[in-house]
């Protein structure tokens, strides 16, 4: 019996201790430019970058959701390039409300660099289902 509660005390601190070095802020790599590889097939994107402030831009657009099902939770991830196309800024933010069937939806990415390019795409979202509902 005490070994079964030191395997149980052992396997809870481990958990604990893995959730707690978890950091929240972490930021992609460079090179990672989504979490949901294929979003292309189901989403385009239009956006233009805008001055900010003297050195910050802000990148906002359009997602466009070529499917009828709602993607919810949907983030984009916007890269600032430097002339040799390394990322030099990036930052994740939310689509607010998701994207509808067949709908498109504003996002708005501020405070990045003041760059000659930038890179938006999907970084990830969930495909809304009521019960009964297949997955697309």
């Amino acid at each position: 019996m005490k070994t079964l509660r030191l395997a149980l005390l052992i396997t809870a601190i481990a958990t604990f201790s893995a959730c707690a070095s978890t950091n929240p802020n972490l930021t992609p790599l460079s090179t990672t430019t989504t979490l949901t590889a294929g979003w292309e097939q189901h989403f385009t994107i239009e956006w233009a970058a805008a001055e900010q402030g003297p050195n910050t831009r802000r990148v906002s657009g359009y997602v466009y959701n070529q499917h009828g099902e709602t993607a919810t939770n949907m983030r984009v991830l916007a890269q600032a390039l430097d002339p040799t196309g390394a990322v030099v800024g990036q930052r994740i933010s939310y689509v607010l409300g998701g994207v509808g069937g067949f709908g498109r939806a504003y996002f708005d990415v501020p405070n990045l660099p003041a760059t000659p390019a930038y890179r938006v795409s999907v970084w990830d979202y969930t495909w809304f289902q009521a019960p009964g509902q297949r997955f697309p």
